[in-house]
């Protein structure tokens, strides 16, 4: 591994640090720095209107969604300037969090099976932010088992009717557009007769229920299809063959959110040097300070993985499925960590984030949020069997379903 740029990757840095130091918002700079965990909250701004407006003025100077081509809205930069952009953006790259989704996941599903004519016209609105997009993935019978999924379209003339219920839809409640995986053929095995489209979010018969979360946000939805109509020349790729179209969003998506999935050992490590328990500093205690060795290792494991994977895109390769080690490892981290500061801290642990209890509340919205990043964009068990199956090179799972007609697969006990 390297870790020094390259003369043009420092030339790059120098001139992404001069155009964020020259335009960054930085009335917002407290806010961000004070929400390092789940939604990011403004005090006195409305969050969506204000990421798109540094959206906007990113796309506007050309360094939104660099990696893009230049035709869709990007700069047609390299992956690896990407991540140096990444680096330098710092904080400030909180406000794109509402659009991780579509950039990250839809955006690259539209390049690759898109017609032409599709992405001139609806991937550029979405670099610049002028709109947002969720993924229509997840349903109640089918979480983990994504071939599973029951929604259903059918062909009706030049159109496909949809029917069925999605389920933890981030963002489907502000989002103008979708890219929606159905079941178009229940007579092969469920991961044959699948297709994908993308979707106007403001269709006749979307109905948008958001769920209330225990940490009093509402991210996620529950959203129902109702004759939905969707033109076929908003399908992605061929009828049928929507798992493999899929695998392009899952591996993106599992990328997205590793690569930014935070620990909070730094805070952690903060906290302790500052605690006070039973009168003496906490960090003086042999029981914290075994833990913090302990996550410092995990911490400096899942960075230098990472610098594996930026050296790779350095040298023009592109990372494999061990990628998903990352939210693996971050998302059982994160829970760890909040858990033991919430014990530390004693009953102020449980306490929401109010005057005087700044970091009671920092700890405890990570604990409540924790759970969710370890189910979102694949499960422990899934990554757990990527990494077994397609970077340790061991035996696959069994799937006794694998090649059984959907619709003779058993839904319940007998």
């Amino acid at each position: 591994m390297n870790f020094d740029d390259t003369p043009a990757e420092a030339a790059f840095r120098a001139e992404a640090r001069a155009w964020i130091s020259a335009n960054a918002p930085r009335q917002y700079e407290d806010d961000l720095r004070a929400s390092p965990f789940g939604r990011v909250v403004l005090k006195n701004a409305d969050i969506i209107a204000a990421s798109k407006d540094w959206q906007r003025k990113k796309a506007d100077a050309g360094w939104a969604c660099l990696h893009w081509p230049k035709e869709y809205g990007g700069r047609g930069a390299t992956p690896i300037e990407r991540v140096i952009w990444s680096q330098e953006e710092g904080l400030y790259g909180k406000l794109s969090s509402l659009f991780i989704i579509g950039h990250g996941m839809c955006g690259p599903t539209m390049m690759a099976y898109a017609s032409e004519a599709h992405k001139k016209t609806r991937l550029p609105p979405l670099a610049s932010g002028q709109e947002i997009w969720c993924q229509l993935f997840s349903e109640p019978a089918s979480g983990s088992d994504l071939a599973g999924l029951r929604t259903r379209a059918e062909k009706s003339g030049d159109d496909w009717i949809v029917n069925g219920q999605k389920v933890w839809t981030s963002g489907a409640h502000h989002s103008d557009w979708a890219i929606l995986i159905t079941r178009t053929d229940p007579d092969v095995p469920k991961h044959k007769g699948l297709t994908m489209f993308f979707l106007n979010m403001k269709s006749p018969g979307i109905d948008i229920r958001p769920i209330k979360q225990s940490n009093g946000q509402a991210e996620f939805n529950e959203v129902y299809f109702n004759d939905v109509r969707i033109p076929d020349h908003q399908r992605l790729g061929k009828v049928g063959d929507g798992w493999n179209v899929s695998l392009t969003t899952l591996m993106n998506e599992r990328l997205s959110i590793g690569a930014s999935m935070p620990t909070g050992f730094p805070e952690l490590f903060d906290l302790f040097a500052r605690l006070t328990i039973d009168g003496r500093p906490a960090i003086e205690r042999s029981d914290v300070r075994a833990k913090l060795a302990n996550w410092a290792i995990r911490a400096n494991g899942l960075k230098y993985t990472s610098y594996r994977s930026i050296s790779a895109l350095s040298r023009g390769e592109m990372p494999g499925p061990e990628n998903s080690i990352g939210k693996l490892v971050a998302g059982a981290t994160m829970q760890d960590i909040a858990t033991f500061a919430a014990d530390m801290q004693g009953p102020t642990g449980a306490m929401k984030k109010s005057e005087g209890v700044d970091e009671a509340g920092l700890f405890q919205a990570m604990l409540m949020r924790s759970i969710a990043t370890r189910i979102e964009g694949g499960t422990d068990e899934i990554l757990r069997n990527i990494i077994a199956e397609r970077v340790l090179a061991l035996p696959a799972d069994v799937r006794v379903d694998k090649d059984v007609p959907f619709n003779r697969i058993p839904t319940r006990g007998r």
